[in-house]
């Protein structure tokens, strides 16, 4: 997957960029959200996985990549059967940790079972539930301040999903954010928590706080996350009212028939591609019957081709309404693939010398092709485009010298022969 890999990075780090993150570090505002310690190219391995619960009638799947990050700071966790709790009852949860990934692993190995433990054998639907999840994430940020290292900076955004057989229940705190589909449209969003919002500008405020360059004390971006425990020093105020709260913001929707899928994402994704396009993009995925931990493996590689430049985490959770495999949705796709090849093939033929990989994909790019997937373009197709453009080198042999580490790529970015490459 090296052709892949060199594809990424000759098309989306220019030097100018370069220049912009490290003139950012210099300033010194290598702060959450900001790009630090970027590698010179991406980490693009996958290690995908899904799983089904009859008893919730679910399925998911879920992924992870590294990206252009000098280090991995997301975690996630699923849990497809709560112990003590009747059948039905799942919970998925995606942490995007800053200054290290000590905060993210803490909540993803632990805030289960202060869910549980706040739940209790027999939860009240929908307002006892909505208040268990209020109390499990504060006492789990109390666990992790008595385990942290003072002194010590970091913190992780954190977003769950809680599924009984009635309700679907999305808390969260920070700017992972969470998106339910139902029939065929964005039925609902989590909003960030950003210290510009009325709600959360007024606590900061009333806790003493300043909000400088649309950033906590010029330096957080989010203004609610577990740990950041110096901005949680206030005193004579409860945890909610600190500078930063690990008070989630908890929806409670009713389950409905026409409910498709809810995806759940760290921020990297939402920095690719709206809502809307996630919905649109995730849906046509689904009527070609890719499983779910493919598709979030695509969906990843397909934000990385966008641009992205942070970790990505997501899990994809499908209900028994979502999109079905399409016999005409699957022809097409078949279609565009075969007509991608053919037209990288052409490309390659006509030029005097052989073109470069990157300069294959912005010749596509600028031409109308047909039937590309909604949402995501022809960088859904990035990895069609690079194993055709491989299998043309290595027919070639040496009469064509193609990329530095040119490769044939296999699948997704997420096969097992990236980890010699990444």
């Amino acid at each position: 997957m090296a052709a892949f890999a060199r594809l990424l990075e000759r098309l989306l780090w220019p030097a100018s960029k370069k220049q912009e993150s490290e003139e950012e570090e210099e300033e010194g505002h290598r702060t959450h959200h900001e790009p630090q310690s970027l590698l010179d190219a991406p980490r693009c391995v996958q290690r995908p996985h899904g799983g089904a619960a009859a008893s919730c009638g679910l399925s998911f799947g879920a992924s992870a990549v590294q990206g252009w990050r000098a280090h991995m700071e997301d975690a996630h966790c699923v849990w497809l059967a709560l112990p003590g709790l009747p059948p039905g009852w799942a919970f998925f949860a995606v942490l995007d940790g800053h200054g290290g990934t000590r905060a993210a692993l803490f909540g993803a190995r632990h805030l289960p079972d202060h869910v549980l433990q706040a739940l209790g054998p027999a939860p009240g639907e929908p307002e006892g539930v909505r208040g268990a999840l209020r109390q499990a994430f504060l006492s789990a940020d109390e666990r992790l301040r008595a385990l942290w290292p003072r002194g010590e900076p970091g913190g992780s955004t954190a977003l769950a999903l809680l599924v009984s057989p009635r309700f679907l229940y999305l808390a969260h705190c920070g700017d992972s954010r969470a998106m339910l589909s139902r029939a065929g449209a964005m039925a609902f969003s989590t909003e960030d928590h950003r210290p510009l919002r009325p709600r959360e500008r007024e606590r900061i405020h009333n806790a003493g706080g300043t909000i400088c360059r649309r950033r906590l004390e010029g330096s957080l971006a989010v203004s609610r996350a577990l740990g950041d425990f110096a901005y949680k020093e206030a005193p004579g105020r409860p945890p909610e009212l600190q500078l930063v709260s690990a008070e989630p913001e908890v929806t409670a929707l009713a389950r409905q028939a026409e409910d498709e899928f809810v995806l759940l994402a760290s921020d990297g994704v939402w920095d690719a591609m709206s809502g809307a396009a996630l919905a649109g993009l995730v849906a046509s995925r689904l009527y070609l019957g890719l499983a779910p931990e493919l598709l979030c493996a695509q969906l990843l590689d397909t934000c990385l081709c966008k641009g992205s430049l942070d970790n990505m985490t997501c899990i994809l959770i499908c209900f028994p309404g979502a999109p079905k495999p399409c016999e005409e949705a699957i022809r097409k796709e078949l279609a565009l693939d075969a007509a991608l090849g053919r037209r990288v093939a052409e490309l390659c033929s006509s030029a005097q010398e052989p073109p470069s990989l990157n300069t294959v994909f912005w010749t596509l790019a600028a031409e109308d092709i047909p039937d590309l997937p909604p949402g995501g373009g022809l960088y859904c197709k990035a990895t069609v485009i690079a194993e055709a453009y491989s299998r043309l080198r290595q027919a070639s042999g040496r009469r064509w010298q193609g990329p530095r580490g040119a490769g044939k790529p296999t699948g997704t970015l997420s096969d097992s022969s990236l980890d010699s490459e990444a």
